[in-house]
């Protein structure tokens, strides 16, 4: 499956922020015009038929009521038919004005909602393809508010834009024209000055405001990522007494939350206080011209109706368009991330039309293998090894060698920069990055569990496994009588991240998960490193079933694990410095043999006495 990028037609640049309004309106355009869907593109036609018949019918409504009033001040019009006929067309219309509008949003609603679904998938798609890297260096508490925002903003300029903004526009061109046909130029004129006037007056604020905006998102998201950044690390907190720092920083995010809240409001008030007196000068201004031409005789009782209502029903919907107009203003803010993170360019691709990894036996190879997470800095200087099918190779070496770098280039987290890597003869760089990770099975050092119940974790590793299947991985990882001794046994919540389930509980339950997977290629990654040794040994039996018939890489750094491997290589400084089988590296006394000799004569903890 190929990354996940904007519809074809989008004019956003790959990696760029601080989008224009016209290329956010420009990216949302293929959502709502789907390529291929031709009942989606159905439906906004006739939509915008029916705006249209809207809108018609609305201007006609003051048409008829001042011709209503002309019939009734006439005098000596003593027939009653023409105004009953003239209050009944007039009724007619206000509902044929309602009446269209309803059913135009009813058709808008499924094609916008279908839009604001598949921005928002396709975002989240995204954030799955894009590097480990990226993950690495943001926070995840502010991702999500800026998708959320990004969503709410989606969906609120396309209602407001399509059900307000543009019907809004029509209606003004409608009555401006046929003022300027049934009245004077002068009165078209200061209608369509008044509008002008008011549209820059907001457009200008607008900007402003917009500022203001983006420093209130920002804050937002520092504010929502501090909260859930110390809630995740509860314990930490408690251990070290720091709820009144927590609390301070939390604060601190919250004040200038409240800094920039506070000029969003104010700057709100006076944009609506200009609105305001431009639409009362405007309006002041025409009854005034009308008011000279009823008394020079020019104008009927009813023409002054007609011209009145006509304002009104136009400077109304005018006089909420601005808060329509900033909350549109708002939304695209929020979308600006939103669409800068579908911008964000996915660091590992796939090459075109790459055929999926035939993993047979599952043999790895390093050929050279050069790798820096930055430029400036390699981690790995032309590391090379081999670990046949079936067979189990462990590595070790010091804090910063390059133990963890080695299985995330296997995985495809990062390309390598020099040499290459391989399974079964395949380059990995030149077959499916997901074929690759369907291949591969991680136990890591850090088991993260989904706030979900163990059977959901353990059946993450085959979403379609059955119930009989997950007994069984469990019983292979020894967690099946440990999850039958519980009270709700496999629907047993594990709590955030697993922290109901203690180290070993966790480690077995990420075991089964893997079994269950069944992949050609096992990585455990220091995966006993933060369990005690009892614990360890304890698992020792799930972990052999795990490995069972799979080429295992083994990265650890308690020595005593690896002792039945293969092979091991030792790295030091992103290099390989030793490698052979346990007994022959004790033989050789380097650095395999000190490190065993370290470790070795570490003193137990001794009990505690009264």
């Amino acid at each position: 499956m190929r990354a996940v990028v904007p519809p074809a037609g989008s004019p956003v640049a790959p990696g760029r922020g601080n989008l224009s309004n016209t290329e956010i309106m420009l990216s949302i355009a293929p959502y709502l015009w789907p390529r291929g869907n031709l009942a989606a593109r159905a439906r906004v036609v006739v939509a915008v038929i029916f705006m249209f018949l809207a809108k018609a019918a609305a201007v006609y409504v003051p048409i008829l009521y001042g011709r209503t009033v002309d019939a009734l001040t006439t005098p000596g019009n003593l027939a009653i038919a023409l105004p009953m006929a003239l209050i009944l067309a007039y009724g007619i219309a206000r509902i044929g004005a309602a009446g269209f509008g309803e059913i135009r949003d009813a058709l808008f609603a499924s094609v916008s909602q279908r839009a604001v679904r598949l921005v928002a998938l396709r975002t989240y798609q995204h954030l799955h393809r894009v590097s480990l890297r990226f993950h690495l260096d943001r926070q995840t508490g502010g991702l999500s508010r800026v998708i959320d925002r990004g969503v709410q903003g989606m969906q609120s300029v396309l209602r407001l834009a399509v059900f307000n903004v543009v019907p809004t526009a029509v209606e003004l061109l409608l009555v401006t024209a046929i003022i300027w046909h049934m009245f004077d130029w002068r009165y078209a004129a200061v209608t369509v000055l008044a509008v002008a006037i008011y549209v820059l007056f907001t457009s200008v604020l607008a900007g402003r405001r917009g500022r203001y905006r983006r420093t209130l998102n920002e804050t937002d998201n520092d504010a929502s990522s501090k909260a859930i950044d110390s809630l995740l690390n509860y314990e930490t907190v408690k251990y070290f007494g720091n709820e009144a720092h927590e609390a301070a920083r939390y604060d601190r995010a919250l004040a200038r939350y409240e800094r920039a809240a506070v000029k969003v409001q104010v700057s709100l008030n006076m944009l609506n206080l200009g609105q305001a007196a431009i639409i009362a000068i405007g309006l002041t201004i025409i009854m005034l011209m009308a008011a000279q031409s009823m008394a020079e005789g020019t104008m009927t009782i009813g023409s002054f109706v007609l011209i009145n209502t006509y304002l009104i029903q136009l400077y109304q919907p005018l006089n909420f368009l601005g808060m329509v107009y900033m909350t549109i203003k708002q939304g695209l803010v929020d979308m600006e991330q939103m669409f800068a993170l579908l911008n964000v360019a996915t660091e590992v691709e796939d090459k075109p039309r790459a055929p999926a990894l035939t993993a047979s036996g599952g043999e790895v190879r390093f050929e050279n293998v050069r790798f820096g997470y930055r430029p400036d800095r390699e981690i790995l200087h032309g590391v090379s090894f081999a670990i046949p099918a079936g067979k189990r190779l462990a590595i070790v070496g010091p804090t910063g060698s390059g133990k963890s770098t080695v299985s995330r280039l296997l995985f495809r987290f990062y390309d390598v920069s020099g040499g290459r890597i391989a399974i079964d003869g395949q380059d990995i760089r030149d077959v499916t990055q997901d074929s690759v990770r369907a291949a591969i099975g991680v136990v890591p050092q850090d088991t993260v569990l989904f706030n979900d119940t163990i059977r959901y974790n353990i059946g993450y590793g085959k979403p379609s496994a059955s119930q009989e299947d997950i007994e069984q991985a469990a019983r292979l990882a020894q967690v099946h009588d440990f999850v039958m001794r519980l009270p709700d046994g496999y629907d047993t919540m594990v709590g955030e991240r697993g922290l109901k389930l203690s180290g070993g509980e966790k480690q077995r339950v990420a075991i089964a998960r893997t079994i269950l997977k069944d992949p050609r290629i096992l990585i455990l990654d220091e995966a006993t490193s933060a369990l005690d040794t009892r614990t360890e040994q304890e698992i020792q039996g799930a972990f052999r079933a795990a490995m069972a018939h799979r080429t295992t890489l083994v990265i650890a750094h308690r020595l005593s694990t690896v002792i039945d491997a293969d092979e091991i290589l030792v790295l030091r400084d992103g290099e390989i410095e030793e490698r052979g089988t346990h007994a022959a590296l004790l033989a050789r006394d380097g650095l395999y043999a000190r490190m065993w000799a370290m470790q070795a004569d570490e003193a137990p903890i001794p009990a505690l006495t009264e």
